[in-house]
């Protein structure tokens, strides 16, 4: 008697030589959002006139030691976009396999616009800046690129809950439904009160470090191999 062997493949299951490929990938986008708040926080605390009760992180990118804010545009971009790489090959041919990725991609694209087009200065920083910012060309592209950006998160924060509760992760599931919620709440106070603003930014990025490593330490399902032909 002869028997034949059919592969019926896992919807989120990767082959084993991507693995670990894919874990690297997902650890540089989990490190991404926490290196950016402590680098921005550091900054914050040691720049001359700058007040996170006044001032945005991005106007860190402005004055004469503006460009290691830049820099940390930059950085966290590359790392975003390496961990969407990271998804795209843990959530293969599964729920969420295919937006997911795409859209933290977009959101990394958009720390790239950010660090071309810097934030306007205004509200007393850097030293010697009026009160009352007047919106540019490059302020307002900056602008554009955050909302973009978090709006993508979001979305992205919708779709990975999928492939969280897929791997039976069904807490985390329910909240990735509903820190955007909190996301976009900061953004709409961020008018009233800037630290609102801050503190949307950091859950997302937080969270979406968060949502990453999970998925990173949730074992990849094997292949499953049914007999056919019998």
């Amino acid at each position: 008697m002869t028997h034949t062997l059919s592969a019926t493949r896992h919807p989120a299951s990767v082959t084993s030589a991507a693995r670990p490929a894919a874990r690297r990938a997902l650890t540089g986008g989990a490190v991404a959002g926490p290196l950016f708040l402590a680098l921005g926080v550091a900054q914050g605390l040691a720049r001359d006139g700058f007040d996170f009760t006044r001032n945005a992180i991005s106007q860190l990118a402005l004055g004469e030691a503006g460009w290691i804010q830049t820099v940390n545009f930059l950085l966290t971009g590359v790392l975003l976009i390496v961990g969407a790489t990271g998804l795209r090959r843990a959530l293969r041919g599964g729920t969420g396999g295919t937006w997911g990725p795409v859209l933290v991609g977009v959101f990394g694209a958009s720390f790239w616009a950010a660090a071309i087009f810097p934030a306007d200065a205004g509200a007393g920083f850097p030293a010697g800046a009026p009160d009352t910012a007047t919106l540019s060309g490059h302020g307002a592209a900056h602008m554009v690129a955050g909302t973009v950006g978090y709006l993508a998160l979001c979305a992205a924060f919708v779709v990975l809950a999928r492939p969280l509760a897929a791997r039976g992760h069904h807490g985390w599931a329910r909240a990735s439904r509903l820190v955007p919620v909190a996301v976009l709440a900061g953004f709409t106070a961020s008018a009233a009160f800037v630290p609102a603003f801050t503190a949307g930014a950091g859950l997302g990025l937080l969270w979406l470090a968060a949502v990453t490593a999970r998925l990173a330490a949730t074992p990849t399902p094997r292949l499953a191999v049914a007999p056919a032909n019998r």
